[in-house]
């Protein structure tokens, strides 16, 4: 064989298993995917950005657990309550404000939007983290303390 057909050769060999693993992967991520079922409506980048401009009139509520907080990051200022203790923290939540639940993909931001909605909430909208900076939004990483010695 001369070069370039080993070259070829090669290329194509060493780029089979990487062309195989993205698709595997993107069919994966799709199959994983659920569609967005809930009656709060879920918020684009846009929107939420308009929102955050008048942070004296909106109340964040994560829904996310700590560790999902951590590794894929979330807004400045929220109110962190577990999608299972949504209900069990409902005196905790103000209701003179906006609400606007957060989870990663908005599916379980969108169950407790609904839920604080049947409360008497002024549920405005749900929010997916990721999906937020998918569409350019910056997301702020927040960093654990370091343990005590």
């Amino acid at each position: 064989m001369n070069k370039t057909i080993k070259l070829a050769f090669l290329t194509m060999l060493l780029a089979t298993p990487v062309a195989f693993g993205a698709s595997h992967d993107a069919h994966h991520e799709k199959k994983g995917a659920t569609e967005y079922k809930y009656k709060t409506p879920k918020l684009s980048r846009a929107q939420f950005d308009a929102l955050l401009a008048k942070p004296d009139q909106l109340t964040i509520i994560d829904v996310r657990r700590p560790d999902e907080l951590t590794s894929k990051g979330g807004f400045p200022v929220y109110l962190s309550v577990q999608a299972a203790e949504v209900e069990n923290s409902l005196a905790f939540i103000p209701k003179e404000r906006d609400i606007v639940t957060v989870s990663n993909h908005a599916g379980r931001a969108g169950a407790a939007a609904d839920l604080l909605a049947s409360k008497g909430f002024k549920v405005v909208g749900a929010v997916g983290a990721q999906n937020y900076e998918e569409e350019g939004g910056k997301l702020t990483k927040i960093a654990l303390p370091k343990p005590k010695k």
